[in-house]
C-alpha cells in the first residue's frame, strides 16, 4: 500500500496538537471557546498556502468527535454535497470540510445555504483568497471568517521536530540526524508554509542513505538541495531574516538607494517576495505618503507585476519602485493625523454628529432638526463654506499636520492653512 505523504501523516487530530495561529485556537480565544463550549459554528478558513486551514479544520472536528466529509468546490459535484446532506440527516450533525470555498458555484451554494442556516451541516471553507473579494455574500454572511497568519520559523522548526520523533505517523522509530543549520534553512525557506517544510523533510530523509551506524544524517546542504533554495545567512532564531527586512525599509525610509537595493537583494536571493512587496507598499504610503501621492500605486502595480513574473524577472520592476521609493521626497502626515484621531476615539473623546449634518433622507428628519441647517458646499461659488463638522466637544481639535517635503504637499498645506484660518 503506498504511504501517505509526511504532511498528511502529521496532520493534527486534536485542537491542542495544532501548531501556530495562537489569536484563534491559543487559551481564551474564539475557535478555542467554540470547541470548549462544544458549539462548533460554520466558518471559512483563509490564509497563505500552508498555514493548515484544512489540517485546522480537521483537528476541530476531530476534538468535538464530530463526524466530518471533506470536499472540494471545484472537483466535486453537487450530487456529492446531497450525500453529504443525507449523511448528515441520519448523523444529527456533521462537520462539511470545502476546500477551495471560493470556488463554490451558485448551484452548489443555493442547495448548501439552507442546510448551513438550519445548522444541519456545519460548513468549514478553506481559501487562500481573500473571502471579502472572492467569496459570494450570501455564504459569507453566514460564516465566522477567520484569518490564519503566515507560521513563523519557530512554528515550522516545532513540527520538524515533532515529525522526527512522532513513532506512529513520523520518523520516531527511525535514526534520523539532522544538523541545526539544516533544521534553520528547511524552516526559513519554507516562508511559513509547514507543507513545503514537512515535504522537504521526507525528500531529504527518502533520499539519503543511512551511515556505517545505520542512521540517516541530513546536513545543510541535503537541506539546500530539497527545497531548491540556497542558505540565506540568518541566526538560529531567524532573527537576521527580519533584521534584514527592517534594514530594507529604513533604508527606503533614509532615502538610501544603495543600501535599500543591496538589502533587496538579500531578500530576492531568499526567494522571499511576499516580504518584499508587503514591506514596499506599506512603505509607500507610510513614508512617503502625500509627498508623493503616485507612489503608492505605482509600487503596487510595480509588486503585482513581480508576483506574476516570479522571479527572476520579478526583480525587474521591484528595482524600478525601490529607487523611486528611495528618492521621493518623505512625508508621514496623514497616518499620523489618523492615529491621533483614533487615539481619540479609543479614549473615548468625541460626542455627538452635528444635528445639521446628521442624516435626513427619512421621513420625519426635519422635525427631529436633521439637516435642517446644513450649507450644501457647491452652492457657494467657491465650493466651500464655513460650517461646524466636528463634534462640539472637540471642534477645534486639529489632527493633520501638514509638511512641506514634496509640491503636492505644500499645495495641500497652504488650502488646509487657508480653511483653517477663514
Amino acid at each position: 500500500m503506498k504511504q501517505k505523504p509526511l504532511a498528511f501523516q502529521m496532520r493534527p487530530e486534536h485542537i491542542d496538537e495544532i501548531i501556530g495561529q495562537e489569536h484563534l485556537v491559543g487559551e481564551g480565544k474564539i475557535i478555542r471557546r467554540m470547541v470548549t463550549a462544544k458549539r462548533l459554528a460554520s466558518m471559512i478558513l483563509f490564509g497563505p498556502p500552508g498555514t493548515g486551514k484544512t489540517s485546522m479544520a480537521i483537528a476541530l472536528a476531530k476534538s468535538l468527535a464530530m463526524p466530518v466529509k471533506t470536499l472540494n468546490a471545484v472537483t466535486d459535484k453537487k450530487r456529492d454535497m446531497e450525500i453529504v446532506v443525507e449523511e448528515a440527516k441520519m448523523t444529527g450533525q456533521l462537520v462539511l470540510i470545502l476546500d477551495e470555498v471560493h470556488r463554490l458555484d451558485k448551484a452548489k451554494q443555493d442547495f448548501l445555504l439552507p442546510h448551513l442556516e438550519s445548522n444541519l451541516v456545519i460548513m468549514i471553507g478553506c481559501t487562500t483568497s481573500n473571502p471579502y473579494h472572492s467569496i459570494n455574500p450570501a455564504i459569507r454572511s453566514r460564516c465566522h471568517l477567520f484569518e490564519l497568519h503566515r507560521l513563523t520559523t519557530e512554528h515550522v522548526k516545532q513540527a520538524i521536530q515533532r515529525a522526527l520523533k512522532d513513532e506512529v505517523n513520523g520518523y520516531g522509530s527511525s535514526s534520523i540526524y539532522i544538523s541545526e543549520k539544516a533544521l534553520d534553512h528547511f524552516a526559513f525557506s519554507a516562508n511559513g508554509d509547514l507543507r513545503a517544510a514537512l515535504n522537504g523533510l521526507e525528500l531529504a530523509v527518502a533520499s539519503t542513505p543511512e551511515n556505517e551506524e545505520k542512521q540517516i544524517s541530513i546536513t545543510l546542504t541535503t537541506a539546500e538541495e530539497c527545497m531548491q533554495k540556497k542558505s540565506f545567512s540568518h541566526d538560529k532564531n531567524g532573527d537576521a531574516h527580519y533584521d534584514v527586512l527592517s534594514a530594507f525599509q529604513k533604508s527606503i525610509r533614509g532615502s538610501d538607494v544603495d543600501a535599500a537595493l543591496h538589502y533587496l537583494a538579500r531578500l530576492v536571493e531568499a526567494g522571499d517576495l511576499e516580504s518584499i512587496g508587503r514591506r514596499m507598499v506599506v512603505t509607500a504610503y507610510e513614508d512617503i505618503g502625500l509627498a508623493n501621492p503616485q507612489a503608492g500605486p505605482r509600487t503596487l502595480t510595480a509588486v503585482q507585476a513581480a508576483e506574476r513574473l516570479g522571479f527572476p524577472e520579478a526583480r525587474i520592476p521591484l528595482a524600478v519602485a525601490i529607487i523611486e521609493l528611495c528618492l521621493s521626497p518623505k512625508s508621514n502626515s496623514a497616518y499620523k493625523a489618523l492615529d491621533k484621531a483614533l487615539q481619540d476615539v479609543r479614549s473615548g473623546k468625541g460626542g455627538e454628529v452635528p444635528a445639521h449634518i446628521k442624516d435626513a433622507h427619512y421621513a420625519g428628519a426635519q422635525t427631529l432638526g436633521r439637516g435642517t441647517q446644513y450649507q450644501y458646499p457647491h452652492d457657494h461659488e467657491s465650493g466651500w463654506v464655513r460650517q461646524q463638522y466636528l463634534p462640539e466637544a472637540i471642534k477645534h481639535k486639529q489632527y493633520y499636520e501638514p509638511k512641506a517635503t514634496g509640491k503636492f504637499e505644500q499645495a495641500m498645506k497652504q488650502v488646509y492653512e487657508r480653511i483653517k484660518k477663514d
